[in-house]
This record gives C-alpha cells, sequence and structure tokens, in this order.
C-alpha cells in the first residue's frame, strides 16, 4: 500500500514523494483499507481535515475506504454484462498462448494484415484455455451493440481523461472548461444514436454536473482558469 503526496513547492514547481509504500497482508476490503491509510496518515503526522483531496481509482473498496461517492455514472444492467463478457474473453486470452497464437495467426491472415494487437488485461484472472471451455464467452449481437454504444459515448473523453491526469503541470484550470466542451459539444444529445448511448452520456453529465455544482466549487474552478496563461488569448 503506498502513500504519496503532492505539492507546490517555494518555485511554484509540482512535485510529488512517495512517503511510504507497505506490507499490507490484510484482505484489500474497504475497512481494512481505510484503517491502514489512517495508520499511514498518523505515522506521518498528518491530520485528515487537512486534506484538500485525496485522488483513488474506481475501485469500490478504494471509493469505500475514503468514504467518497460510490455512486457510478453509469450502472446499467446490459452494460455491465457486456463489460464482464469482455473481462472473462481478456482473461481467457490471457491465460493461454494457443489461443494467443491463433490469435496472432488470425491478424496475420487478414488481407491487408492488422498489426498485432494483444487484448488489454484489467484483473487478470484464471480461465480455462481449453477452445470449448471458452465459446461460452463469445458476445452475443446484443453485447456487440451494448459494447458499440458505450464506445460511442466514451471514445471521445479519452483525450480529456489523459490531460486530466497528468501530475507535471495543473490540471483544476481545465476543469470548467472541459465541462463547458461535454455540456456543450462532446456530450451534447445528437440525433441518430442510440438510446443507450444517450443514457450513458446524459449519465456522466448528470455525474459531473453535481460533483461541481456546489458555488465554492465553481468559484474554485473559474478562479483557476482565469490565473492560467495557457487560456489567456491575445
Amino acid at each position: 500500500m503506498s502513500l504519496t503526496a503532492h505539492f507546490i513547492n517555494q518555485d511554484w514547481n509540482l512535485c510529488s514523494r512517495c512517503l511510504q509504500t507497505s506490507y499490507f497482508p490484510e484482505d484489500h476490503t474497504g475497512e481494512m483499507l481505510a484503517k491502514g491509510l489512517r495508520e499511514s496518515l498518523q505515522l506521518w503526522g498528518l491530520q485528515e481535515d487537512r486534506l484538500v483531496c485525496v485522488t483513488t481509482d474506481n475501485a469500490t473498496n478504494n471509493i469505500l475506504a475514503l468514504q467518497l461517492n460510490t455512486e457510478r455514472s453509469v450502472k446499467l444492467r446490459e452494460v455491465e454484462r457486456a463489460v464482464g463478457v469482455c473481462k472473462k474473453i481478456v482473461a481467457a486470452f490471457s491465460n493461454s498462448w494457443k489461443i494467443r497464437r491463433e490469435l496472432a495467426k488470425a491478424q496475420a491472415d487478414q488481407n491487408p494484415p492488422l498489426p498485432p494487437h494483444q487484448l488489454i488485461t484489467e484483473t487478470p484472472t484464471r480461465w480455462g484455455s481449453m477452445q470449448k471451455k471458452t465459446r461460452h464467452l463469445v458476445p452475443t449481437w446484443q453485447d456487440m451493440d451494448v459494447l458499440e454504444s458505450m464506445n460511442k459515448a466514451l471514445s471521445p473523453l479519452k483525450e480529456f481523461t489523459d490531460a486530466l491526469s497528468g501530475e507535471l503541470y495543473p490540471s483544476v484550470s481545465y476543469l470548467k472548461p472541459v465541462l463547458h466542451l461535454f455540456n456543450n459539444q462532446i456530450l451534447k444529445h445528437q440525433d441518430g444514436i442510440t438510446e443507450l448511448t444517450t443514457t450513458i452520456k446524459e449519465g456522466i453529465l448528470k455525474y459531473l454536473n453535481e460533483k461541481y455544482d456546489d458555488q465554492t466549487t465553481q468559484d474554485l474552478l473559474d478562479i483557476a482558469s482565469l490565473v492560467d496563461p495557457r487560456f489567456k488569448t491575445t
């Protein structure tokens, strides 16, 4: 379990320091992680009420440990099924060199040949490598429709996600312009898209707008964008 501090030094440079990486043999439940985090903060003399913010991934146990909002912007049964099938497919490919070999051969046999793409693993899980054991993992046409709708809603957000995740430059000043783009262009309702894509977009907008809705936060975001020279126009 690692604890990292981020701060601005006297020369206004962004800095980060890994305070500790400790052995954590206990089960990674939200309760146990919360206990470990409290002990780490106490060890370094850090008071929880003086923390500006805490950043974590979207893992449920981490969110629970920090007592953050556990609701996700999109939680639909058909989405969870389609994503679950994808995770199982990735796991099957990750744990079988025979299946990976067949994938590489299938890509090379295309005309023109496809690049040797590899499936991206989110959580490695052991699954049987025999074809007969993975036949049930083939997505249905309904799953493919769901995944296509998800891709249309989420793929435009990747560039913004990468920009807002940077550690070597201020990113808080990006939030107000990005929210404006999301509401007026990127996630705005469009004709000709599926109902699921529309639902996902609306869910993301609702989550983000509610998250930054209070006036104090709005004032902070306005000031951050105002003083950032990258948003100055001639």
